[in-house]
């Protein structure tokens, strides 16, 4: 009897208990819910009113209402505000400083910049009167420079991204140009990076747009490091002999690939003396200076096309055979030195090489020339590229007999977009290899993020760098050691300073276990007489 009647209490205390809870419900519902609603109207909603800046672009820009300004240029009148024109430092000077145009309602701006255009100006005064810009690439040199003039930094950033995604092998050079002369330092960056991919992988036969390449960018290009050279060194002599071409018979019609017709020009004049030396060739030299000449001498065909050609004097020549034949002789005796030097000495000596990979199978091949005993076989697989000795019986007579030999060694590789731009990098460090015969190591592990077809860039030290080189590397690195010190001391000295504003290929696919390819340099005179020697 007591167990029933507790379970009747339970009971009941359960249905007053859910009983309650529907009344507290039931009282909620029915509230006024002050608590929530006050929260709701303390809280700020932020809208934008979209109209607003098109009403404003509309009225007062292309209306001209209640103008207050005149801007006249390159013969025509703007009716401007004040208030928005002054958002550039240029016009905000004017009006809040003692120029006599800070009390005058008409402005006449003297422009001497011939890539200022009157629709360059619509578009950036435009620009001011609304919270967006839309920017044409086909113009957007002119929108630079106007910016440029105008001192309005942020359009100049939006110009140079625009710019930045839109380099390709029409912009390149313009852009590149553009980017020196208005001092937008992220476009020259961006642009000679995408010239030293695409010279000699696209450029090499396209008068169209090598052309255009200005003296002072051929030379520091050619002088690069980073240039993605395909081939052998030799292939960036033979674009500087068409490149001057281009440039000395701009009138000559030329197609695309193929040799330009005044190309022979060189090795079929009567004269004996150098090209560089007469005055016609004299402007070239500088560019000729910066190739590497002992990198050009490690063929005999080479060598025969240099001579053949007569446009370097034989005398520049004369210091760098010395040199080789010294290396040549040292290796032999067996008393050459582990190679050991600096990364700037590295980098201004070592033998460019490369090619492109098409696809995403097994190459073998080697690049052909003199070595000092060295018979570099490399190989890519699908994610690495591999370095071997090479050391067959049959040619010891040619190859270097030392149980182990040291290099220097660095690996560039590059995927490119349908602009030909970078879409992915991946440069290993200086390596310092020691291989003895046949054997084989690792250079680099593929990153997952490249694509094929890919660029292949190796730089390689075979031989120690003349004293020279050495030395000289030296005294430049204590050279802008100092330059900074001095720098530093007179920032130090001078405060005020910081305040100031300034003014502004040719190659064939080894797939499996096939063939080694032989790669060579070559020329279109050499080329097709050099014979490849495969071997399996």
């Amino acid at each position: 009897m007591g167990n029933v009647l507790n379970k009747l209490g339970s009971v009941s205390q359960s249905v007053r208990g859910r009983k309650r809870k529907r009344e507290d419900e039931s009282a909620d519902e029915s509230g006024d819910g002050s608590d929530l609603l006050d929260k709701s109207l303390q809280t700020p909603k932020r809208k934008k009113l979209v109209s607003t800046a098109k009403y404003i672009y509309q009225a007062l820009f292309k209306e001209e209402r209640n103008s207050d300004i005149t801007v006249h240029a390159l013969g025509k009148q703007w009716h401007l505000h004040k208030v928005y024109l002054s958002q550039s430092p240029y016009f905000a000077s004017m009006f809040n400083g003692s120029w006599r145009e800070a009390d005058e309602d008409y402005v006449h701006i003297e422009i001497i910049d011939p890539k200022i255009t009157i629709e360059s100006l619509y578009s950036v005064f435009g620009s001011l009167y609304m919270d967006e810009v839309v920017l044409e690439p086909k113009v957007i040199v002119s929108t630079l420079a106007t910016a440029t003039l105008f001192q309005l930094d942020s359009l100049i950033d939006r110009c140079a991204e625009v710019m930045v995604e839109t380099t390709n092998a029409e912009t390149a050079v313009l852009y590149y140009e553009a980017a020196c002369e208005y001092g937008v330092k992220m476009v020259k960056q961006s642009t000679f990076g995408w010239l030293l991919v695409n010279l000699l992988s696209f450029y090499h036969r396209a008068p169209k747009w090598l052309r255009l390449i200005s003296f002072e960018l051929m030379e520091q290009l050619v002088s690069s490091a980073d240039l993605y050279v395909v081939q052998t060194e030799f292939t960036v002599y033979t674009l500087l002999r068409y490149w001057m071409a281009l440039k000395l018979f701009p009138d000559e019609s030329t197609t695309d690939g193929v040799e330009h017709p005044k190309e022979r020009y060189f090795a079929e004049r009567t004269s004996t003396v150098p090209f560089l030396a007469t005055p016609e060739g004299v402007p070239y030299e500088r560019v000729f200076r910066a190739l590497r000449l002992h990198n050009l001498l490690n063929h005999h065909v080479d060598i025969r096309v240099l001579r053949q050609d007569n446009i370097i004097p034989i005398e520049w020549l004369h210091k760098p055979l010395m040199q080789q034949w010294t290396n040549v002789l040292t290796i032999d005796q067996s008393l050459d030195k582990p190679i050991a030097c600096e990364d700037r000495v590295f980098l201004e000596s070592c033998i460019r090489c490369g090619r492109i990979l098409n696809e995403n199978v097994l190459h073998k091949w080697r690049w052909t020339g003199f070595h000092f005993g060295l018979d570099l076989l490399l190989s890519s697989d699908t994610r690495s590229l591999r370095i071997r000795r090479h050391h067959r019986t049959e040619n010891e007579r040619l190859l270097s007999l030392r149980v182990a030999r040291q290099f220097l060694v660095r690996v560039s590789l590059a995927s490119l977009n349908e602009l030909r731009q970078i879409k992915h990098q991946q440069t290993s460090p200086i390596l310092s290899i020691s291989l003895e015969k046949n054997e084989e190591t690792q250079l680099v592990v593929f990153d997952r993020e490249l694509t094929f077809p890919l660029l292949v860039s190796v730089n390689m030290m075979l031989v120690a760098p003349p004293e020279e080189a050495i030395a000289a590397a030296a005294a430049s690195g204590k050279g802008a050691e100092s330059k900074e010190k001095d720098q530093a001391t007179a920032a130090a000295t001078t405060p005020q300073a910081s305040e100031r504003s300034p003014n502004q290929s040719v190659e064939g696919i080894a797939g499996g276990n096939g063939p080694v390819e032989s790669l060579d340099g070559g020329s279109s005179a050499s080329s097709s007489n050099r014979m490849l020697a495969n071997e399996s």
